[in-house]
């Protein structure tokens, strides 16, 4: 089973039934098992502020989201994980391409790299960072976690994560 298999499968252990993505290089192929999926469905989101308001609706009629972005979004995302997601309890996996470390070929992704972790720590959100794809053998756990304490959590996914998949 691929990691981008094994990703949905445990979406779906978990009960997700919508997922919003923003489109990512290194996401692609996960984006694309969604997509293929007829246990979850995919809405493509133009940002992930939007993403995540699409995820709150969701919640709030009964279905069990999570997002998939970037981690040079964090940014434009903090006042929607403020005062809609922590706010009114909604628990939402946030699956996240960590971009922006050694070997990054596009110098804008650096900076935001730099800030990633403190803004996520600075907003209390548990954040879990994978390095290697036997990291994912956590994935189930985490959103279980997320589900039972109805808090988002961050999965950074970095390059060397997704190498082979």
């Amino acid at each position: 089973m691929s990691i981008n298999q094994k990703i949905v499968n445990d979406f779906i252990k978990n009960r997700i039934e919508f997922v919003t993505t923003v489109p990512c290089k290194q996401l692609a192929g996960v984006i694309d098992e969604i997509e293929a999926s007829k246990d979850i469905y995919h809405i493509p989101s133009n940002k992930e502020d939007e993403g995540m308001g699409l995820c709150a609706g969701a919640y709030m009629g009964g279905k069990r989201s999570a997002i998939i972005m970037q981690n040079t979004a964090i940014g434009v995302t903090i006042n929607t994980l403020v005062t809609l997601i922590q706010y009114y309890n909604i628990p939402l996996p946030m699956l996240i391409s960590y971009r922006g470390e050694i070997g990054e070929p596009v110098a804008c992704q650096v900076e935001m790299a730099v800030h990633t972790k403190a803004l996520l720590n600075q907003l209390n959100i548990p954040t879990y960072h994978f390095h290697t794809q036997s990291d994912a053998d956590e994935l189930n756990a985490i959103l279980n976690h997320s589900f039972m304490a109805k808090k988002p959590v961050a999965i950074l996914t970095d390059a060397s994560f997704w190498q082979g998949a």
